[in-house]
C-alpha cells in the first residue's frame, strides 16, 4: 500500500517560514513510517530540530497542546484520512 504523506505540502510550509523546532505526530497505525518521514525532512532541513511524538494519538482531535512548554514552532499531525472542508451554506 502506497501512502501519500504529502511531503510536498510539508516542504512548502517549512519553506515559507523559518521554523526552528517541529514535532511530528502520527497515529499508532502510521508510527512505523515515522523514521522514514523524519529522515526525508531531516535531509532537506538540517537546521530544524525535529521530534517525533510517540505518545498516544486518537485522531485529528488529539493534538498534544500541553507540549507548548517545549517551544515547538509547528506540530505536523498525520492521519489515515484526508480532512475535507465542508461548505454548510450550499
Amino acid at each position: 500500500m502506497e501512502i501519500d504523506f504529502e511531503l510536498d505540502k510539508i516542504f512548502e510550509t517549512l519553506d515559507r517560514k523559518k521554523y526552528k523546532k517541529i514535532l511530528l505526530q502520527f497515529p499508532d497505525g502510521l508510527k512505523p513510517y515515522s523514521k522514514e518521514i523524519y529522515d526525508k525532512i531531516r535531509e532537506k532541513y538540517k537546521d530544524i530540530e525535529i521530534y517525533i511524538w510517540f505518545g498516544s494519538d486518537f485522531g485529528g482531535c488529539d493534538i498534544p497542546i500541553y507540549l507548548d512548554k517545549y517551544g515547538f514552532d509547528l506540530i505536523i499531525h498525520f492521519g489515515h484520512s484526508k480532512f475535507y472542508k465542508l461548505k454548510l451554506d450550499e
